[in-house]
Parts: C-alpha cells; structure tokens; sequence
C-alpha cells in the first residue's frame, strides 16, 4: 500500500502520457512500515491497460510540487519479433485467479501484523492469532520467502505457525529458517533450530548441514565450518564423498583453498574421493590463481584413476582468461581438442565473457564461430553474455540480432536474459524500454527478483522519478521481494544524491529495524547530507537508530568470537578476542 497520489493525465505518445505529482513533504515508508499512518485508496478510473502498480494511487493532496513525467509502455516489448503471451501485473484472469487471490490477501495479512509489530513479539502473536488465516505449505514459503532478509519477523511468525494446532512443519520449511538465520548470521538461533530438527525424524538431510557450512564460510568462519562437517553423525548423517565434496567446495568457493586441501588429506584415508572432488580442488587453486597447484592436483587426479576431464580443463582456462592471456587460452582449447576433450559450453561463455569483459568485441564474435564450426551449440546462458557484452560495448543492434537468434535456435529467455537486458537498457538510460521488458518478464515465466530491481532503482533515483521508485518498491513487496542490505544501501546512497532526505531517512530506519547493520559509508553519507541542508533533527535520530545498529552489531560479534575460540591456547585468547572484535567492527 502506498500514499495516495494524483494522477494527471494527458494526450501524448502512444495516446497517453501520464504526469504523476506528489507533496515531497509528505512522510512515509515505501516498503510498508508506515502503512496504517495513510486511510484507504480513493476509487478513480484508470484504462484497464495500466500495471496495477500504477493503479494504486490517490490523490494526496493540493500541495504538490515537484513535476516529474514518466510515459508509461502501452504495448509489451517485442522479442526476437515476438510477443510473449503474459499477463501484465496481474490484469489477466485463470483459472487459479480466485484461489490465489486469497494466498495473496493471507500474505498481506501476515505481512502487514509483522511489519506494524517490528520491536513487540506478544502484540505480534496477539494479532497474528486474530488473523482468521488457513494455514498451508504454500502461504508459510511465501512468507518466509517475502521475510527472507528480516530474520526477527521470518522466526516469529515460524515460531507461531509451529505452536498451531492444525499445522505442523515440514523439512523444507526448517531449511528455509536455518538458512534466513544463517545468512543473517544469527548462529545460536539457527542452532537452536537444527536441535528442535533432530527431534523429528528424517528432518536434518545433508542439504540442512550444506547451509549451516556455506553460511559459516560466507562470514569466513571456517573452523566452524568444518565443526559443522564433523556434526554429521550425531544427527545421523554419513561422512561420506557427497558430504565431503559439498565441505570442499564450500572452503573454495570463499578462497580458503589451502585449508580445503588439509580436510582433503585429513580424510583421504577414511572417504573415497570421486572425479568431483579433485575437480573442485582444481578450481579453487585457480581462483586462489595457483596454477602449479591446480596442474599437481590435475596429476594426483590421474593418479587415483580419474581422467581429467573437460570440467578440469575449464577451470584452468578461466584462469587464464581472468590474467587475459588469451593466446595461452587459444592453444589450450587447441589441446583440449586434440585430446579428445573438446571444449564445452561453458568453456566457450567464459572465454567470450572474458574477451568481452576485455573490450575486446570482435575477438568475443569469432569465440562465437568457432564454437558453432565445432559443432558446439550455443545455449541460453552463452546467448546471455553475448547480449551483454554487445549491450556494454552499445552495440544494441547487435544485441538485437543476437536475442533473435537466441529465440530462433530454440533457447528461451530466462530471468537472467530478462536482467541482463534491464541493466543495459538502464546503463543507456532507455528507462520506458526497461519497463516494458518488466511487463514482458512479468508476463513470462521469468519471476523478477532483487538483480531485475536494481538497475530500475538506481535509475529512477538518478532521474528523481519519486513516484516510479515508489510503485516499483512496492511491487518488490507484492512479489515477496524482501529488499536486503544492499538495495537499502543504494536507494539511501540514491535519494541522498538527489536531496530526497526524508525518503532516506526513512529506508535507514526500516533498514536497522528488519535487523540490517548499515555500511558506515553509508551513514556518514547520510549523516553530511543532513548537516548540509541543516536537518538537526533528522540527524540526530539517525545518530539514534546507528548506535542502536551497533549495538546489535557488537552482541553478534561476541557471539561470533565466542564461537570460535574453542582450540585457541588459552594464553592468545585474550588478543585473539580483542583482534576479532576491534577488525569485525570498525568502520568500513
């Protein structure tokens, strides 16, 4: 729900150019929180062509100021000369219109009681108990998927449906929590959690054990993560090559190469390892770019009777493209030929993105004929970084004919096609074609997410199109978009730059209640602005919620260093304790 604004409308491109007007001094929260401050919507007609998001409007007041004019797409945006068949934003009716209806009104429902509730759990339980709600498995995954980056609302209402007479918990649900709890680093919550897991039979599955140890190295705790490997058996799992290879592949993929290979050795005697294995050392010590160590690792592969295989080759060309030794890339694709191991796919998108990446255009096109004369066939993600390589070197022609061949081969777009193409359309400051191609994703079976948004809101910032920001964050809501701390940071590092203050204010406060610590650039950003244009008030509130947003930031250090501490001589724990706090909160 949203302010009431008005809307005025007259003739103009493509029969109606839409002049949208609000009072800047108005104060309100776009992502919800403020909501019940605001009655209802005024009834006003509206051409049925309209996005709803366009819809819900009013009319705010007579104090407006601050004109600002957005066409909105009558038609959908073609692709490869077609038109999708979608339904815009919710404007075409099924069969399953009526039933979803009532999971969306569910979902609101739920979402307005945790969001008014933020700092009272019983006034929460109190209003979620009144709420006359039919539980089912698809209304608790939408919102713990909506509340997914507010990890105090996702467990209170978990917590609430679990205390339900008529509903129990699946293991999928518990996953979804350990890991909201996980990535917000809330460790002794999701501990918790996995021990109520372990009471229920069947419930803890290595799939539970791969989030606990990607969340931990995620925030570079690797002890931890190993300890979490170790756990296994005491919740009836085995040790065996599937779960040491996710382990592996967890320390590689957060750098941490050199003490995957000490777990490797450490269990090499008691776990077989398989081709997987090796080829997950060999791309770790490429990122860690050890290129001697990813060849050894190659050999001690054929030693235990693995071939190295077209998986193996790659990442040592991935290598060679991230140092642009593209002439050492050529002739290893050369031998992998010749070895009868010809390069794959993803051999040929990574050295086209790395040409691209380089600038080097051109070259990237002749990556894509020498693919299709080795009978390889381009799919969907290959076609993908063509189009943004063409797109970044503004070469829209050429990105054109690239998405027509795309469809004409038989590969359909997928929500990363649909990204890609809105972040370039935006780069080139095309924000009317960027709508459409919203409408168009909309209609498709592509499902925006949090990388569709970004590139709008940075847009719209930049174009201090308020309004257009406004009605795109709030269909973030309704599609249980839940924003994180990166999107909170570019829209307050955005509406700064275009002296939209209060509306920054504003994201940093539900920023530090949905349990986000803000980067210190970010506030020392806001914190100047604010003293520019004389807001004391303003600043000295935002001074409040930091110092609130520290406060939580140092009680989940000390947890965290508690954590890990165990094994530590005791004689270095005093500085080690120290060292960790002091580097874990400092600004940054």
């Amino acid at each position: 729900m949203l302010p009431r604004i008005r809307f005025l409308m007259s003739s103009q491109y493509f029969g109606l150019q839409r002049r949208i007007q609000v009072d800047d001094s108005v104060v309100y929260r776009l992502n919800g929180l403020l909501v019940d401050r605001f009655n209802g919507f005024s009834s006003w007609s509206v051409s049925s062509d309209l996005p709803d998001w366009f819809k819900y409007a009013g009319d705010q007041g007579a104090n407006d100021s601050n004109d600002d004019f957005f066409v909105l797409p009558k038609d959908d945006v073609k692709l490869g000369g077609r038109i999708g068949r979608l339904r815009v934003f919710g404007n075409e009716i099924d069969s399953r219109t009526t039933l979803q209806s009532g999971l969306d009104d569910y979902v609101e429902k739920i979402s307005s009681v945790l969001r008014r509730n933020l700092d009272s759990h019983e006034a929460t339980v109190r209003d979620l108990d009144g709420c006359g709600i039919d539980l089912s498995k698809e209304l608790v995954d939408r919102v713990l998927k909506r509340f997914n980056n507010d990890w105090k609302s996702a467990l209170t209402f978990f917590r609430w449906v679990g205390s339900q007479r008529n509903y129990s918990h699946d293991a999928d649900s518990y996953n979804a929590m350990v890991d909201i709890l996980g990535k917000m680093k809330q460790f002794d919550e999701m501990w918790d959690l996995v021990e109520e897991m372990n009471q229920q039979s069947g419930f803890i599955s290595l799939a539970t054990m791969s989030k606990i140890m990607r969340r931990y190295a995620g925030v570079r705790k690797w002890r931890r993560a190993v300890d979490a490997f170790n756990e296994m058996e005491r919740f009836g799992l085995k040790k065996d090559t599937a779960a040491m290879n996710v382990l592996l592949d967890t320390l590689c993929k957060e750098r941490r190469v050199e003490r995957a290979r000490e777990v490797f050795l450490e269990l090499n005697s008691k776990i077989q390892p398989d081709a997987h294995t090796f080829n997950i050392l060999i791309h770790g010590w490429c990122k860690a770019q050890r290129l001697d160590e990813a060849e050894w690792t190659m050999e001690e592969m054929g030693r235990h009777g693995f071939r190295p295989c077209v998986v193996s080759y790659t990442s040592i060309v991935e290598e060679y493209c991230r140092m642009n030794k593209f002439q050492k890339v050529d002739s290893l694709l050369d031998e992998m030929q010749a070895k009868g191991c010809p390069p794959n796919v993803v051999t040929y998108t990574i050295v086209m993105h790395a040409l691209g990446k380089a600038k080097e255009t051109d070259s990237a096109l002749q990556i894509f004929e020498r693919m299709k004369r080795n009978g390889c066939s381009p799919d969907t993600s290959f076609f993908n970084s063509l189009l943004y390589i063409m797109g970044k070197a503004g070469r829209q022609e050429d990105a054109r004919r690239v998405l027509d061949e795309m469809i004409n081969s038989g590969n359909s777009p997928n929500i990363t096609t649909y990204n890609t193409l809105i972040s370039i359309a935006c780069l080139h400051s095309q924000e009317e074609y960027a709508i459409k191609l919203l409408q168009t994703m909309e209609r498709s079976s592509c499902k925006p997410d949090l990388q569709t948004y970004a590139p709008l809101l940075k847009l719209f910032c930049r174009r201090k199109w308020m309004k257009v920001l406004a009605y795109l964050i709030h269909d973030m809501h309704e599609k249980d978009i839940s924003l994180d701390l990166g999107t909170y940071t570019l829209l307050i590092r955005g509406l700064c730059g275009v002296k939209k203050l209060t509306h920054a204010c504003l994201f940093f406060e539900e920023m530090v209640l949905k349990g986000h610590v803000p980067k210190y650039c970010t506030y020392q950003l806001l914190m100047e602005e604010l003293d520019k244009n004389g807001m004391w008030k303003k600043k000295e509130i935002i001074q409040q919620w930091m110092a609130q947003a520290e406060v939580m930031q140092q009680r989940q250090v000390h947890a965290l260093v508690d954590q890990i501490l165990p094994g530590i001589p005791s004689w270095l724990i005093g500085v080690t304790r120290t060292n960790l706090i002091e580097a874990w909160t400092s600004p940054k």
